[in-house]
């Protein structure tokens, strides 16, 4: 640290009296998969009774609607729950964004409920790094801001979604509305065990495709049938070629047929797309709109495509190589090594990198095996990341910008 950082040190040294962990554990006892609304509901209200702690206004807010397409092909709302957000200081001229999720890919029925110490310093446990120990973070670091004599500074918002892990559906339109006027943001997923952090990341989409055909009896007059389960078969192979360097596509599922004696009318695509650029985006719908209109015309039915790009892909840009080199060097005077590099996994770092906001979105824990039952906490990360956090926005508000 500079010697002129005396203060500093001073005010980022009371990371150890906050209660990261006890409140990480709280939080991670409660399931809050993205479909238990119930537990969602229950983690909000300690959240937002954590971060009523900020001298700001915290607010729940009800979610934008979501549409699904379920496997008869009808197109119906999902619910989600509640979003956090809280603002401090909105009328500061620098203002940046920190974003988190409550909910994780445990349903309440899951057999992955129970925290345990695997070894000294490592809890294994359902949303631990991914990401209750980043919102603890996050929460840990703007406290350490405000006992600093930078709070002044600097203005923020905070968001904690619930719906993250199925694609920020119900929250997409919240993270852009909030990411406006923002210099830099920061998104607490979980770095990896080494503290390695994501740098680029590929986009993904997600797309229901619908076939509609015509039922007719398999034996008296199958001619007169329009297979549907065969035009989806068809589209998932003219979709799999599309597979390249820069672009993944996985057919993932077909929901639909019927009884052996009936050529099946209904059949549904699921798809899912990663593109590593932009222009790898774009060519990629622009093929799935041409394959949709020619198996329609090849095969005589209807075809209909519902989905998109939720995650835009997030390339490292002259601003977020600003605002890397800030946390590394942070990093540094921390006795860190930060280091980052690409990853075909995405989050809402992305869209808040489309929004043309710089941001590092693994400022949470180190941590890993995250969506599984192997899910593990490095405890001692929960102070030194957050003293990380403390340190990149103290610089931020001191230097006001990258």
């Amino acid at each position: 640290m500079k010697a002129d950082s005396f203060s500093i040190k001073e005010t980022l040294d009371r990371a150890t009296s906050l209660p990261l962990l006890p409140r990480t554990l709280t939080w991670a006892n409660t399931n809050s998969g993205t479909t238990n609304l119930e537990g969602l509901k229950s983690v909000a209200a300690m959240l937002a009774d954590a971060f009523s702690a900020l001298p700001g206004d915290v607010v729940l807010i009800d979610p934008a609607p979501v549409e699904a397409v379920r496997a008869d092909g009808s197109v119906d709302l999902v619910q989600r729950g509640q979003h956090l957000v809280a603002s401090v200081r909105p009328e500061a001229a620098v203002r940046i964004l920190l974003t988190g999720h409550m909910d994780t890919v445990f349903p309440a029925d899951h057999q992955f409920q129970q925290i345990v110490e695997l070894e000294s310093g490592i809890l294994n446990g359902p949303g631990l790094a991914d990401m209750k120990g980043g919102i603890s973070v996050m929460l840990g670091a703007l406290q350490l801001l405000e006992q600093s004599e930078y709070a002044s500074r600097i203005g923020y918002d905070v968001m904690i979604n619930s719906d993250e892990e199925v694609g920020s559906g119900s929250s997409a339109a919240l993270i852009e509305r909030l990411a406006k006027g923002k210099i830099a943001a920061l998104t607490y997923e979980p770095a990896l065990p080494d503290g390695t952090l994501a740098g680029e990341r590929g986009g993904s989409g997600n797309f229901s495709i619908i076939f509609t055909g015509k039922s007719a009896h398999a034996g008296r007059n199958p001619d007169e049938g329009r297979n549907a389960l065969i035009a989806a078969a068809d589209m998932a192979l003219r979709l799999k070629a599309l597979h390249r360097e820069g672009l993944s596509v996985n057919p993932a599922k077909i929901d639909g047929g019927g009884p052996n004696n009936a050529v099946p009318e209904h059949a549904i695509l699921r798809v899912n797309f990663r593109p590593k650029s932009l222009k790898d985006q774009s060519d990629a719908q622009a093929a799935l709109d041409e394959l949709v209109t020619t198996i329609a015309r090849e095969h005589d039915l209807g075809v209909h495509c519902h989905g998109g790009f939720g995650r835009p892909p997030k390339p490292i840009d002259p601003q977020a190589q600003k605002l890397f080199g800030l946390v590394k060097q942070c990093g540094e005077d921390l006795g860190l090594d930060i280091n980052w590099r690409g990853t075909g996994g995405v989050c809402d770092g992305n869209n808040i990198a489309a929004c043309g906001v710089p941001v590092v979105d693994t400022m949470g824990v180190r941590g890993g095996a995250i969506h599984s039952s192997d899910e593990f906490m490095i405890v001692e990360s929960l102070v030194e990341r957050t003293q990380l956090s403390a340190l990149t926005i103290m610089r931020i508000a001191e230097k006001g910008g990258l």
